[in-house]
């Protein structure tokens, strides 16, 4: 049975990061350790984490990349979990991807990620933002090139450090790792593993979003999600 970090990357997440916190409260397979990594927050970000018991790593470089970074860098069991500090992983999370990366005959898995949905809007949206990712996610598989994303994916430390760790790029640096992860062992879907994030993504609308998607699948590596 792996021990699991759960790595959060956050900037100015205090509104959201509790929610996150106490969706890891309650997960079946408690976490080993969770680290919050505080991008430079100017508000009160790294106190609710620290209030929390996570241990905060600070990262000074602007970015998601170098800050995710710097949580791989600072975790240091076999496995590590990653999530975002707007999402809310199901209780069943990381028992689910503890099963994937244990079970029998998966020595040669090296990472896992799993299905997510929005949160905080209606129901008819929460369920076709789920089956849509899903759809999305099968056509990466198809295409032969999985698309894990850094709200919902785990894998093991020490094959991340051997693929060289995330990549410095602006954005699609979870996706790039999972590829590199991929060259080095088995990658995995977990359908069980649930994750929702927040629906402030649609903020901007449908089209936008959908066209940020579009970019992510074009292996687009400028920081289009804001950063």
């Amino acid at each position: 049975m792996p021990d699991f970090t759960v790595v959060i990357p956050a900037r100015n997440e205090a509104k959201y990061l509790p929610l996150t916190l106490r969706a890891l409260e309650r997960q079946l397979h408690p976490p080993a350790a969770v680290i919050v990594v505080d991008n430079a927050s100017q508000d009160d970000t790294a106190a609710v984490a620290r209030a929390w018991g996570a241990t905060v790593v600070s990262c000074h470089v602007r970015g998601i990349a170098p800050t995710r970074q710097a949580g791989l860098d600072a975790a240091r069991t076999g496995w590590v979990a990653t999530t975002d500090a707007d999402s809310l992983p199901c209780p069943e999370w990381l028992a689910r991807f503890d099963q994937a990366a244990a079970g029998p005959g998966h020595c040669n898995r090296v990472a896992l990620y799993g299905p997510m949905r929005f949160c905080g809007v209606s129901r008819p949206v929460s369920v076709l933002s789920e089956l849509a990712y899903g759809t999305f996610l099968h056509a990466c598989a198809v295409a032969g090139r999985p698309n894990l994303a850094g709200a919902n994916m785990a894998f093991s430390r020490g094959a991340a450090h051997l693929a060289g760790g995330y990549p410095d790029v602006e954005a699609y640096e979870d996706v790039l790792l999972g590829r590199a992860l991929g060259r080095l062992g088995e990658v995995a879907y977990v359908p069980g593993a649930l994750v929702e994030t927040s629906a402030r993504r649609l903020e901007g609308g449908w089209l936008p979003f959908l066209w940020r998607h579009a970019q992510n699948l074009s292996g687009h590596t400028r920081g289009y999600f804001g950063e």
